[in-house]
């Protein structure tokens, strides 16, 4: 494999990933009591409880993005010039 590969690879990653977290933060944002009343069939949580733990989740996924995904892209981007 090149570096050219891992290049390709990383971007990808970061598009769909990035995708991900961006639909993710979409649909909290925008339907809230939608999200929390599917979720809360599988596990009954009090509200505050259940906003604590899915805006953990999005940051944590967050920065999981940016260490694992774009950071990598982006210095193979820099050694690749």
């Amino acid at each position: 494999m090149n570096i050219q590969s891992f290049t390709d690879f990383f971007m990808w990653c970061t598009i769909i990933n990035g995708g991900l977290l961006l639909f993710w933060s979409l649909f909290c944002m925008l339907t809230p009591d939608l999200v929390y009343r599917l979720q809360n069939r599988f596990f009954p949580l009090p509200r505050a409880t259940f906003d604590i733990i899915i805006y953990s989740f999005l940051g944590l996924f967050k920065v999981f993005f940016l260490m694992f995904n774009l950071v990598p892209y982006l210095a193979l981007l820099i050694i690749g010039f």
